[in-house]
């Protein structure tokens, strides 16, 4: 499937120098991009420096218009872009090449896909990203969706390797962008299943535990820090219970932090079954109970680009589906609705935002009150000599806020710093 709305340029397009003048219009998928984020996306060969100096000299155009480089661009406009420049000397990135099993694989994921995304259900065992001996893991394996000149689908999110379920992957830049904006906002919503050791005794609520990265793991492994950890809340509800050895619980993070579920579900007391590394042997149920962890991303719900949503849901992996099914759950009782009923926690940026915002309105009302000092000063005017007046007219006390209207003026509260 082809990107929507790339740029098009009327310019040869080949690997030599550019000597005449480039002409582009800007697609659906940049709208709203900077100007040298355009450029790093679309020609990474010009530097920076290249595109702040043809900026100041007045050779970018924008609709025949000087631009600068942090200018957002909207869809449909037109970009004079001057000859040169091409400084970079990098290669382009090389499509990797897949087996047959890979690509099998990669297809075998997908549950649905359009033009700004493609959604997969990623099986247990397999990792988001590579690393250290990691060498195959999801990311290896979307050049299986790239076709043609479309560019390389990215991921905007993860899941741990042993965690199974939906897992979202953009298209092109600017989805990545919409979807990171999403991701980093908490409007994306997310639930998972898990199947716990024991029953928790509240059946319904909010797990509030700030967690760290424990000290002498290499950060690989988290806990619960109440001085310095970071905010982290879970919401949670427990579906159905096998007698007092298992619950089924629907969770939902309303923060993002590394491996939230799982310690927060160990520090209530009530392990992720199969998760060794939080809840030790305690994790492992006997029997035929499979040892392998029972956490899954069940659903996602997401705003897509240019209006609508991406609502997907997951099937369970073979180990959990023969658990629910070993322990008689009833799968009808979950259709993973969100559990949220309160709004998602802003993100550091929306409460400077707001802070700004506030501040902005206590200097307007701050204005306001002495204008109105200033008007009923000058409405009262001196008493001119043979006056019937025999004294100044009774005006508003100093410091009083009368004559400055009612309302939000009065209001005089600091705005409130970033927590």
């Amino acid at each position: 499937m082809s990107a929507p709305d790339a740029p098009r340029s009327d310019a040869p397009q080949d690997d030599a120098p550019q000597l005449e003048v480039r002409q582009f219009t800007v697609g659906r998928d940049d709208d709203g991009i900077r100007l040298d984020r355009w450029f790093k996306r679309h020609l990474p060969q010009i530097g920076f420096g290249t595109v702040s100096r043809w900026a100041r000299t007045g050779q970018i155009r924008v609709d025949g218009k000087r631009a600068k480089p942090d200018d957002r661009l909207a869809t449909g406009q037109q970009l004079r872009v001057p000859p040169g420049g091409e400084s970079d000397t990098r290669k382009p990135r090389e499509q990797r090449e897949l087996s047959a099993e890979d690509r099998e694989q990669a297809e075998a994921m997908v549950i649905l896909e359009n033009e700004a995304a493609i959604v997969l259900n990623k099986p247990p065992g397999l990792a988001t990203q590579g690393g250290t001996k990691t060498t195959r893991h999801v990311d290896g394996l979307l050049d299986a969706f790239v076709q043609g000149d479309d560019p390389r689908p990215r991921l905007v999110h993860r899941l741990d390797k042993d965690t199974s379920g939906v897992l979202l992957i953009a298209r092109t830049p600017g989805s990545a962008a919409h979807f990171s904006r999403r991701f980093s906002g908490r409007s994306a919503r997310k639930v998972y299943w898990a199947l716990v050791v024991g029953v928790p005794d509240v059946r319904e609520g909010t797990i509030e535990a700030p967690l760290a990265k424990q000290p002498g793991t290499g950060g690989e492994k988290m806990h619960v820090d109440e001085e310095n950890g970071q905010i982290a809340k879970t919401r949670y509800r427990v579906v159905e219970t096998a007698g007092r050895k298992a619950s089924w619980l629907e969770l939902e993070p309303l923060t993002g932090r590394t491996h939230q579920l799982r310690v927060h579900c160990a520090a209530m007391g009530n392990p992720i079954v199969g998760d060794g590394k939080y809840g030790g042997q305690d994790a492992f149920l006997t029997g035929s109970i499979s040892r392998k962890m029972h956490l899954h991303a069940r659903r996602l719900v997401i705003g897509s680009p240019g209006g609508g949503k991406i609502d997907a849901v997951a099937e369970l992996p073979e180990h959990f589906a023969a658990t629910m099914e070993q322990m008689g759950f009833d799968l009808t009782l979950s259709d993973a609705e969100p559990l949220r009923d309160e709004p998602p926690p802003k993100s550091r940026e929306e409460k400077k935002q707001a802070a700004r915002q506030h501040a902005k309105s206590i200097r307007k009302d701050r204005r306001g009150e002495r204008r109105g000092r200033r008007d009923a000063s000058d409405a009262k005017g001196p008493t001119s000599k043979g006056s019937a007046s025999k004294g100044p007219a009774k005006g508003p006390a100093k410091g009083s806020s009368k004559g400055a209207g009612k309302g939000p003026g009065k209001a005089r509260s600091k705005p409130k710093g970033r927590h």
